[in-house]
This record gives C-alpha cells, structure tokens and sequence, in this order.
C-alpha cells in the first residue's frame, strides 16, 4: 500500500553516478561518463548514507521514465528486480563507497544486482562489473539483507487504516500515534476478569505510581534488574493497542531510530500461524515469513540478534503444550508447529533470539512463568491521551473540544474511551451528529453509540454501492440488514468460546458469503474486517471485541420473541464466574429502550419489546441487586439499570455521600449496593475506608468491601468478617489499578484459611501493598508459612506485619523471622507480641479476663455478693469512709486497671444499669459530674428495659437496636488503638451497639451504675 512515487526530476538522480574509484580499482580506468548529458556526479561525501530523493525512494519496477528523458530506454540487466533497500552504512568509513544502494542497486543474498540506465551499455557494464568486487567488500550479506529487510518492513509499517480494512486512503502511522500507557505488569499470569471490568478499574490508576515503559524499550531491565531480557509479555485487553504497538516499534526499527542492535525482526502473528498445517523446520518458517533471510545458512543465523514478534497469543489455535511436548534443538529438522514454538520460547531452539509476545490477559497463563524474563501492560490512553488522539483526529479544534467534552461528560463513555478503538468509533460517531442540522440525541450510553455507528456506516456504505453497482435500494438495505443478522449469529456462537478471528470455514459454516455481503453492506470494512495474511489467505475479525458482543445481543435480541428473555438473560450473566457476559447483557437490556427503538427502525426497520418489559425487567434487577451476589456482578447490574435509563439507587447512594452522614442504619442491601458502586465509580480515590462506619449486624457492611480496591487505606477490622471475605480482598490486592497501601484486617476471625487466600493476593507482583496487620485473626503456625511463602513470591513492598494476639508458634515466628532478616525482603517490622494457644479461641473470647469488684470504691447502697463478682443496689451497707468511695452516685468500680486488648460480659438484671470505663481520678464524692459518662474521664453505656443509650463527656446518643429481651452486654476494650466497644450479647451472638474512639492517656478501670431495685453480675 506504498503512496504514489512523487514527482521526480527530469534528469536521473545522483544515485546512478558513480564516486571515484578506490586505490584497488585500475588506476587507467576513467572517471565515470555521466550517465545523462549535463549532469556530473555528486562529491564523495554526498553519496554516503544520505537518503535518496524522494523520487528515488521507490522500488525499481515501479521507476520508469520520469527519472529520465523520455528518450532514454530503461534497460536492466536483470529480470524481476527485488524491492530497493535504502541506504546503508559502510563498516570502514574511512574507504569511500563505490556504489550507494538505491533504486539501480539492490543486494540480493550475497550479491549485488545492478539495473542501468545508460547510452552505452558495453561501456558502462565494464565500468560496473570492474567495481563490483570493490562495492561487495564493503557490505556483509548480514547488512545487506538487513538494510533490504528494513526498508520492506517500512513499507508495511509506516501507514495504518485506523479501525478499518485496507480501503481508502492510509494514514501514516508518526501523524496520528499517540503514545500508549505502557508499565511494567507484573506476573504474566491470566485474568479471567471480563476486559470491560478490567478497563474501569484501570482507568482509575494513578499513573504516577507506575513504573511506566516505552514502546521502544520494552527489552530494557525494570526496576534496578541487571539481568538480560530474552523474552517480553506484553498484555492487554483487545483492542487497547497491542498491534500498533508491535509495528510502531518495528517502525522505528526500520527507520534506524531504535534498536538498531537488532539485526533480523520476524514477526509472526499467530491468526497466520494457525493457517500453518505441515511440518516445518525453524529454518523453513523463517523463510516463509522473511523471504528475505533465504540465503542465509542455518548457521549463520546464530551470529545475529534476530527478535520474533508473536503478535496475539489470545487468537492462538495450537495446543502450545509446554509440559509434554518433545524437546527440540536442531533448526533444520522438521516437526509440528506447536513443537517449533514451544521449544523457541523455551530457548531450546535459538537460544540467542529475542522473544516479545503480546496477548489478552486472559490467555497470558499460557506461556509457563519461567519462560518470561519480563511483563509489561499496555493500559491504553490516560485521560490526557484521550483529549490529545480527538485533537489530532480533527483540524477543526472546536469540533474536537465539543466532542471530547461530550464523551467526558458520560462516565460508560469517556471509561471506553481507555481503549483506541473506541476513541475511533466515538469520534466517527459525533462527527457525523455534530456536523447534521437534524442529528436528534447524542448517545450518552454505550448502546446508543454502538447503534448510531452502525447506522452511519451501512447508510455510508449503502449510497456507495448503490452508486458504484447500480443497486436498488431496497436491495441494498436488505442485505445489509441479512448480513448483520448473519454476523451476529456468527458473534453470538462464538462469544462463549472466546473467539475474535475467523476463516473462511467459520463464515461458511454460518452461511456468511462475504464476497456478496461486502458489494452491499459497509460493515465488511467497518466492522467486521477482511484480512489478507500470508499466501493470500483470508482472515477475518470484528473491529475490537465490543463489537461483536454488541451484535451477538442484536441478533439475540430480534431472533428471539420469548416474554423472558431479559430475564433470563439477567440470569445467565449472574451465573458467570469471570462476567464474559456481562457487556453483552448491556447491550441487550440498552436496545430493549425506546430510544433504541427508534434508533432500529433507523438500521433495520424492527422495534424490541414493550415498555411493559422495560419496568419488569428495572424491577427484576433491583431484586437481584437485593441478593447476596459477588460485586462484580452487582456492579455490572448498576451498569444494566443505567443503560435502562434508571439511576435511581444510584443517586440514593450518591445522596446518602452528599449528606455528609455516615451512619448506616436506614440503609437497604440494595443501598448498600449502590453506595459501593458510587464509591467505586468515582474519580477520587478514598484515602482512608472504615468499615466500621458502616457496620450492621446482618453483615450488609460486607457489600462494601469492594470499595478496598479504591482505597489507600482500609481500615476493616473488628467488622465481624470471615474467610470467605478474603477472596474479595485477595482480588483487590491482585490488582494493579488498585492504590491499596495499608489493611487492618484486626479482630476478625480469619483464620488460616483466610490467611491462604490473603496470601494468592499478597504474592502477586501487582500487590503493593506495604502495611498489613492481622493481630488477632485466630492465625497459627499454617497460615504464617503461607506468608512467609507469599513474602518470598513478592518481596518489594511490605513493609509492616503485625500478627499479635494469634498462635504463630514458634515455627511460624521462625520463618516470619528469616523473612525479616533477609535483604531480598523489604520488611522491616514484624509484631508476634501477645500470641499463645488462648488465641485461638473464637471471636472477642480470646481477649477474655476476669474481674472483681473494688468494695472500697462501693457505694454504702450497693452490696457486694458472688465473690465480688455481683453488685445489688438496695439497704445501706456498713462500709467505712474511703477517699476512693462514691458518696452519692450508686457506682462500683473494678480492681483490675486494664490496658491492651481485654473482654468481658456483665448482665443487668431489674429496672437497668450504667456499665462503663473510667480513669482512676473521676470525681468520688458530691452530685455534679461523678457519673460515669457525665465527665471527659469515662465512657458508659446505658441499658434500660426499652433501649439503648451511650454516654460521654455528658453527651447522649441513644442507639436505635432494641434490648430484644437480653441483658447481657459484651465490652470489649482495644487501648493501643483507642477503641472502646459494647455489644449485646444474645444467642444469635454479638451485636454491635456502638464503639468509642479515641486515644486514652491512662489504664481504665471498668465500672458500674446500679439502679433501683437492680443488679449487675460480672
């Protein structure tokens, strides 16, 4: 696809004079003649690796007589001339080259063909042939047959058909590239995660916090690492930029402007390597993608730094069965592909080449991680790169500035928008509606943009054909319309299996005859692209993934009139573990709205179903969004209701932010579920999320843990979680657009197996995370040796371990221990304070201690009974004065004076109680502030028969819980992280009833208010 030679010269181009002859040549031989009369040949310093006029800059079958008079014959001595191989430079440049390649001197192997333009060819062949052994001195084959391979590969490379087949007039690729968000990426283990989910998430990295790559040096060691890079990963979602990627770096390569260590690029993709069906041998594959490396011997091709480019292993069809395999070493022997590839990337075959290899993340498990040295990611655009790729898409600045502040004003929009292709989809879009005088509503929803595009593209299309074939309309329209049904069922039977290209065999099997379909519908180029490969075979593929998600729910949608299909649809996507369902459930529920139906009347002349089924269908997935879901598939239903057109819970939870109230009480599950997604959706990461803040007893808190991912800091603890949670927290810490630095996961009974899952998080490479604290959990010497193992996985970041209060044993502290002395690791704190075998016991009774009651503190109304253990308000009491004695307030305080972490339960019985803490120094004798709450010295909770009250500081909040029968009341005390907790104690367990916070200055006493005609017992 090279653009037309420009405009040339009349007179042939300096290339085909010749410099002075060197000291070898005949010192007899005459200077060169000009070739044309009136011109004379350059000095020598012009003819060196300057690059050739533009006119030159062509291969010679395409050079007639433009470079010369019309007079002149163009006479080659040789047949079928090989493309012309741009200047290159001379190994000693102190001897003058004799001839610069150019478009009458090409290398082919290890000789040079020569095609003259002259008067008199028996004169100037014999000049030639004189200096051709001179000329080949100069240049090894290797060289040669680089600068040839180079300037091929720029033809390939330098121009691109943005989103579309190649029709129309190309792009060269340097004016429109916007450089790509590449960082390194960590494990080069799969994501099952719907790429979508992906993208969100992604979108809200703080890139600063990224150990950010280049295109061009990917190969280069990261993070301080010296040694050498054999083999790049390169994951990303489709269509972020993977591709274009490779070949702008093969560009740069071409063009001398990186990466010039590298002798030979081979790139081979692998939708053409699954056409391959015979046996070859490394040597003969080489030959097949780079014809020109045939001269080589096989031999040779271990003196060179030869890199191969596998482009796509998501779209790979061989087994790549690293495990079973045969091992192979010899380059010239034959066998199947998938032995060829397998030992490649081994390094049993070829051990010198450099491998990069790109993939979706979902596939990238299938390269063994000991055969990568290194894994980047490509994220796409940034919000700035957004902006700048509508800047140079359109001259016109307004128009960009309106459409790029269009797409930022929807969250779904300017999200998609990460992804290259969409910014190309969005920007033809809005083109078109902003430059029609009648254009109706601009998309705001990803089905709307999906449907508008392909609207503008089968009418574009259509008046095209109509014209170029004579073709009805009618004709026209239904054929399109047929061939879009024909791909969505070709899209919706591939869905599930992950496919994204296809072959001939594949349309015909859905009896899709592209050779017809594409004289009348545009979606052939437009969506739906028709590749040649290698040997001119035909590959086919949708623009990007989206796409075909999109049309797999319009044929499900118009192929299927069952009243519930929505639901049913709804259902299916819930029972998806990796959500590969989840965008196509969008796209079904957002064309079942009018305005989709206006919109497909537009298309295909078809409507969707009533509105009936549009408020079933809103009311069905708020039940499911009631429902004990995972949150990803909650949050995908807050997508599904937005693409319905209903924000309701949405906003509920945005106003619930707004208020500026953090109490919980009145919220639903479902509320709950959307105050998470509105947290998730949000630009602002949250630099501190406490859960505690949000707490219910019935573990609605629970729904919010997703709000980790975009957290600083998390604080979870004593909130009543358990193993299963971790799973959650595992995801956020394995990924890598979380900003996640600091969890407390304290006083919750976890255990070893929660440990195990926290660990599969912790060991990944895309874990940050540098502060965990675990004090309390119920951890034994089991779960610290997974630790220890995930510590060892991913040693760079953590730096604080806090695993008090549990029963490590000393096993466990020995290996933690190593862990801490090791240099590799960077963790500098370890906590193993407080633990023992009393630690494992469940729940807040690990904390446990006995109390007595002080009767020198004992009011003379109050006796004291059961071992100092029960307090019973009634007759007076002898008791002798004592400083230490509340005169007038019914109160007793405890011996013991508590620090750390303690627990106990008191039961009331009667007309009610005041149990509490207090410093030593409250106030003991007269009426005013010696209550127990009444003073800033106390904490106190207030039981009655009918509710709840707290006390502090001589401020009451009455808590909403009800005693529901029970008398007994749980404290717990944590003092190091000033927390101060009552519980109700019942047999469904504890109930939290409110928790103080604050820092406390002295040990605290535990105490009691007794009232009339009532008691307490410890």
């Amino acid at each position: 696809a090279a653009p037309p030679p420009a405009a040339a010269s009349p007179s042939c181009p300096p290339s085909l004079g010749f410099p002075p002859a060197p000291s070898m040549s005949p010192p007899s031989l005459p200077r060169p003649v000009p070739l044309v009369p009136g011109w004379s040949p350059p000095a020598p310093s012009s003819l060196s690796p300057a690059a050739p006029p533009a006119a030159a800059r062509h291969p010679p079958g395409l050079l007639r007589a433009p470079l010369c008079p019309p007079s002149v014959p163009v006479w080659s001595p040789l047949s079928a001339p090989p493309p012309f191989v741009p200047p290159v430079s001379v190994p000693r440049p102190s001897v003058p080259p004799l001839f610069t390649p150019g478009p009458f001197v090409s290398p082919v192997g290890r000789h040079v063909r020569i095609n003259v333009v002259c008067f008199n060819p028996p004169t100037t062949l014999v000049r030639i042939m004189l200096r051709i052994s001179a000329f080949s001195s100069h240049f090894s084959s290797g060289e040669l047959m680089s600068s040839t391979m180079k300037y091929n590969l720029k033809q390939n490379c330098e121009c691109v058909f943005e989103g579309k087949a190649k029709e129309g007039q190309p792009t060269l690729l340097k004016e429109i590239y916007t450089e790509l968000y590449i960082t390194e990426g960590g494990a080069g283990g799969g994501n099952d995660e719907h790429e979508v989910r992906q993208i969100e998430m992604a979108s809200k990295k703080r890139q600063t916090e990224d150990t950010t790559v280049k295109c061009n040096d990917i190969f280069k060691p990261l993070c301080g690492r010296k040694t050498p890079i054999r083999t790049v990963l390169t994951k990303g979602v489709a269509g972020i930029g993977k591709t274009v990627s490779v070949q702008k770096f093969i560009l740069d390569w071409a063009e001398g402007k990186a990466n010039q260590d590298i002798h030979f690029i081979v790139a081979l993709p692998f939708r053409d390597l699954n056409l391959i069906k015979d046996e070859y041998s490394l040597t003969e594959l080489l030959h097949h993608f780079a014809p020109d490396l045939k001269s080589f011997e096989s031999n040779e091709l271990f003196r060179y730094k030869v890199l191969f480019i596998f482009d796509g292993l998501d779209e790979c069809r061989l087994p790549l069965d690293f495990q079973n395999n045969e091992s192979w070493f010899d380059v010239t022997k034959k066998t199947s592909l998938d032995v060829l590839l397998t030992n490649l990337i081994k390094g049993n075959l070829l051990r010198s080449a450099l491998l990069w290899i790109t993939s979706r993340p979902a596939a990238a498990n299938q390269i063994p991680p000991n055969c990568v040295h290194q894994v980047t990611e490509i994220r796409g655009f940034s919000d700035a790169q957004k902006e700048e790729y509508f800047r140079k898409r359109f001259s016109d600045q307004r128009l960009a500035s309106r459409i790029f502040t269009h797409v930022k004003s929807s969250r779904s929009l300017f999200i998609m928008c990460h992804i290259p292709v969409f910014c190309w989809i969005s920007a033809t879009v809005l083109d078109c509606l902003f430059s029609e005088s009648d254009r109706g509503e601009i998309p705001r929803t990803l089905t709307e943009m999906y449907t508008h595009f392909l609207i503008f593209q089968t009418r574009f299309n259509s008046e095209k054909y109509m014209k170029e074939y004579k073709t009805k309309p009618n004709k026209c329209f239904e054929s399109g319309k047929e061939l879009l049904l024909k791909l969505g069922e070709l899209a919706f039977h591939n869905l599930e299996k992950g496919n994204l290209i296809f072959y001939e065999q594949d349309l015909t099997e859905n009896n899709i005859d592209v050779t017809e379909a594409s004289v009348y519908s545009g979606v052939c180029t437009e969506v739906f692209k028709e590749e040649y490969r290698l040997y001119r075979d035909k590959v086919y593929c949708f623009v990007h993934l989206s796409i075909q998600e999109y049309l797999a729910a319009l044929y499900v949608f118009l192929s299927d009139s069952s009243a519930d299909l929505l639901e049913t649809a709804v259902d299916q996507a819930l029972e998806s573990k990796n959500g590969h369902l989840d965008l196509y459930l969008r796209f079904l529920l957002g064309l079942s709205t009018d305005c989709s139906k206006t919109l497909l009347k537009r298309l295909l002349g078809q409507t969707g179903t009533s509105s009936h089924n549009i408020k079933k269908i809103t009311k069905y997935i708020k039940e499911q969004i009631r429902e004990d879901l995972s949150p990803e598939r909650t949050i995908n239903l807050f997508h599904c209701l937005n693409e319905l057109g209903d924000n309701s819970l949405v906003e509920e939870g945005q106003r619930y932010l707004n208020s500026g109230s953090l109490s919980a009480e009145d919220l639903s599950p479902a509320q709950y579920s959307a105050l998470a997604f509105v947290l998730l959706m949000s630009d602002e990461e949250l630099d501190v999320f406490d859960l505690k803040k949000f707490y219910r007893p019935y573990k609605e808190h629970c729904r919010l843990l997703p709000v980790v991912r975009n957290s600083k800091t998390a604080l979870l603890n004593s909130c009543d979680l358990r193993d299963k949670h971790c799973e959650v927290l595992a995801s956020a810490l394995r990924s890598n657009s979380s900003p996640l630095r600091e969890l407390d996961l304290s006083d919750n009974d976890l255990q070893d197996s929660g440990v195990k899952l926290l660990s599969a998080g912790l060991r990944d490479l895309h874990c940050k995370l540098e502060i965990l604290r675990l004090s309390g959990c119920r951890v034994t010497e089991e779960g610290c040796s997974s630790l220890a193992s995930a510590l060892r996985s991913n040693p760079s970041h953590l730096r604080e371990l806090d695993l008090s209060y549990n029963h490590p044993g000393d096993s466990g502290v020995k290996l933690l221990s190593a862990i801490l002395e090791d240099p590799s690791c960077n963790l500098e704190k370890l906590n193993v304070d407080h633990c023992g075998e009393c630690m494992t016991r469940p729940g807040l009774q690990k904390y446990s201690c006995q109390l007595t009651l002080d009767h020198n503190t004992a009011n003379r109304d109050l006796s004291l009974s059961g071992g100092n253990r029960k307090v019973t308000r009634g007759e007076e009491q002898p008791y002798p004065d004592h400083p230490e004695r509340f005169d007038d307030w019914y109160q007793v305080l405890c011996r013991e004076s508590l620090t750390g972490r303690c627990y106990w339960e008191a039961e009331w019985d009667g007309n009610g109680a005041c149990i509490g803490v207090t410093y030593k120094g409250i106030r003991r004798k007269g009426e005013s502030d010696c209550g127990l709450g009444d003073n800033d010295k106390s904490w106190s909770l207030d039981c009655y028969l009918v509710r709840y009250s707290v006390w502090h500081n001589n401020k009451q909040t009455v808590i909403p819980i009800k005693p529901s029968g029970s008398h007994r009341v749980g404290v717990y005390l944590d003092w190091g992280a000033g927390a101060l907790s009552f519980y109700r104690v019942s047999s469904d367990g504890l109930t939290l009833l409110y928790r103080f916070t604050c820092s406390f200055t002295e040990p605290l006493y535990p105490g009691f208010y007794v009232k009339i005609n009532s008691s307490v017992s410890l």
